[in-house]
């Protein structure tokens, strides 16, 4: 009877699983398709916002310019028709055009001719040779007073670049005055209004797709791992993806299957695609993990079935099956109790020590997430016992590997080494941020009692990471990375107060002989090139002995300390000179030339010296060798 019992009650308890474990199978593929749609029209929202908001940005951003420039060509057109005594040679030209602060400025006779220009390779151009130059023209046949044309950012006649140019009629002669001037914002606004910009700034899980396509050309406008997909997957096309608007299976040029969803925003079909492994991975790890608890809870009922059935204790059954089920409606008060019988008491015991270890662990994670706040890891120990308790995510925050993550739970002691060795390191200025790798910073928060130790542990590398970033971009000069001036001094003054009294040490003032001939020759890009330049040079001369900053324009400074004499401070300025000579700058396919600097400097075993004083001694240093010669360095003379 027993076994025919067990028996009967085994087939009914397995098909009851396996019916639940296909019915559990079809809900939870349902909601994870319902899901990812969700989450696709959620980030489709936000895509579309996106772009709506850098539209009008653009567009906002295109007017204030355009105005503003016209105000500027016509302001120089009364210049030129007010001031009769401008020359219009080039270096003029180019004093206008940098008092109007534009890029170019042109005079166009009634021919259509330039006749004057800020760049001197553009006079004697004939605007009616290229189409971009060629509608100013109509502005002469008009002849009307005061006439402008807004053209559109184009390439130019001369030299192919990127240029927008705004011309206005003259008023006192017939002829045209133009200012250019590079759409350098208008662009990077442009830039960061495309599908592939806007795609790479949002996360995507892995295998996770965001796409747009053309729906007239199937041309595919942006992809959020860049361009260089090969879009010939069926789910790319767009006949293929007007049938996903509501999720649908598409398969991928190697035959995998893709889950596709896709929003229609006017001609621009915005698709998300996501691997159908990734759903069914999802699926059968919940699935299958309700499948095992169901199986193990099937092995636990059928073996107290039969150790009850055997024992003819069907009443302890039903009272403890009562007092269950106080306990799952929240009372956890309930006592559980089963009569006489030793060995239900037994497990009522059991049940009852249970219920106790739940409300203390209960207990334990409240305060865990009360003293976080948000979404944290924590862990839990006490010395006395030895297994620890932490939540997921310890072992990513603290960049631990799986098995000492398993070492450190089954050992609280060596957990509380381990915790206090980082708790005992703070970085530095602060308390309790502590720094775990070269990009990983945690916030950790420890509360600490007699026999229990809680903490909770915060990821805040974004925000540590961008406070240094911060911090760098005010301390360094962004187009030469040496440090600003003003930093400069602070971190000289700190070393002068710290010299060993045995030392010396100097401040240098340096400034690049004919840079502007350099700039105005091959121009600004070449002219940054060539400050780039000398500031490696600056920087490649060792640590211990330089510290580098730029000043302004060309000017440069450098302070030479842990130096024993004045012999010791040449010798470092010769050392930089021949890294000079040794490193030309290229300047063009065809011509190189060594950087030319002069400089002067003023030197000090004095750690009470003033640094503002020695920076104008050495700056006055500096002038006296430009006067006398260049590329050569001299020391400060009183006089």
């Amino acid at each position: 009877m027993q076994k025919t019992f067990i028996r009967y009650t085994f087939a009914i308890i397995t098909s009851a699983i396996f019916l639940i474990f296909f019915i559990n199978l079809l809900i939870t593929l349902h909601t994870l398709e319902s899901q990812q749609y969700n989450k696709f029209y959620t980030k489709s929202e936000q895509v579309i916002h996106t772009l709506e908001t850098n539209q009008a940005e653009l567009a906002i951003l295109q007017k204030n310019l355009d105005e503003d420039y016209l105000t500027r060509a016509k302001a120089a057109a009364y210049i030129f028709d007010t001031q009769e005594e401008i020359t219009m040679n080039v270096d003029e030209m180019e004093y206008l055009a940098k008092l109007l602060n534009v890029d170019e400025l042109h005079v166009i006779d009634e021919n259509g001719f330039i006749v004057a220009a800020s760049v001197s390779r553009y006079v004697g151009f004939d605007m009616s040779k290229h189409e971009q130059t060629r509608p100013f023209l109509a502005m002469l046949e008009k002849d009307k007073e005061q006439d402008y044309l807004i053209q559109e950012a184009q390439p130019n006649a001369a030299d192919n670049k990127i240029m927008q140019y705004i011309g206005v009629t003259r008023k006192e002669k017939k002829g045209i005055v133009q200012v250019g001037f590079k759409p350098t914002r208008q662009l990077e606004a442009k830039a960061r209004n495309t599908y592939e910009y806007i795609f790479s700034r949002f996360p995507t899980d892995s295998g996770e797709e965001l796409f747009a396509v053309d729906r007239s050309t199937g041309d595919i406008l942006g992809h959020s791992d860049g361009m260089d997909t090969d879009f010939s997957a069926s789910y790319y096309q767009p006949e293929q993806l007007l049938e996903c608007t509501k999720g649908s299976y598409k398969k991928e040029k190697n035959g995998n299957s893709m889950y596709v969803v896709v929003r229609e925003y006017g001609n621009i079909l915005i698709g998300l695609a996501i691997p159908q492994n990734n759903l069914t991975g999802q699926l059968f790890k919940q699935v299958f993990n309700t499948l095992w608890y169901l199986l193990l809870i099937e092995a636990i009922v059928l073996i107290l079935l039969n150790y009850l059935v055997k024992r003819k204790v069907v009443n302890g059954i039903h009272l403890i099956i009562q007092n269950l089920i106080d306990i799952t409606n929240g009372n956890l008060d309930t006592t559980v109790t089963a009569g006489n019988n030793p060995e239900l008491k037994a497990l009522s015991s059991g049940i009852n020590t249970m219920v106790k270890s739940i409300i203390s662990i209960s207990d334990r994670i409240s305060a865990i997430i009360k003293i976080s706040g948000i979404p944290l890891a924590a862990f839990e120990y006490q010395l006395d016992v030895q297994h620890v308790f932490i939540t997921s995510g310890f072992k990513e925050l603290l960049d631990i590997s799986e098995q000492k993550t398993k070492e450190l739970c089954q050992d609280s002691i060596l957990f509380d080494k381990y915790i206090k060795s980082i708790i005992n390191n703070p970085l530095k200025g602060e308390t309790d941020i502590f720094q775990i790798n070269d990009g990983k910073y945690v916030r950790i928060h420890m509360s600490e009692s007699s026999n229990t130790n809680l903490g909770v542990i915060i990821d805040i590398s974004k925000d540590m990471i961008e406070k240094q970033q911060m911090q760098y971009e005010n301390t360094h000069d962004f187009l030469t990375k040496l440090y600003k001036y003003s930093y400069f001094k602070q971190l000289a003054a700190e070393r002068l107060q710290h010299m060993s009294p045995e030392n010396v040490c100097a401040i240098v003032m340096l400034d690049l002989d004919y840079f502007k001939s350099i700039n105005d020759t091959f121009g600004h890009d070449i002219g940054d090139k060539y400050l780039q330049h000398f500031s490696n040079v600056m920087l490649s001369m060792p640590s211990e002995h330089f510290l580098s900053a730029r000043r302004s324009g060309d000017e440069f400074c450098m302070m030479l300390f842990n130096c024993n004499d004045k012999n010791d401070i040449t010798e470092y300025l010769n050392q930089f000179y021949q890294a000079l000579e040794q490193t030309p700058v290229q300047l063009s396919d065809s011509q190189s030339k060594v950087i030319c600097a002069s400089s002067g400097f003023a030197w000090t075993s004095d750690l009470n010296a003033d640094i503002d004083e020695l920076l104008n001694c050495a700056d006055e240093a500096l002038y006296d060798i430009k006067r006398e010669t260049k590329g050569r360095f001299g020391e400060y003379h009183m006089s």
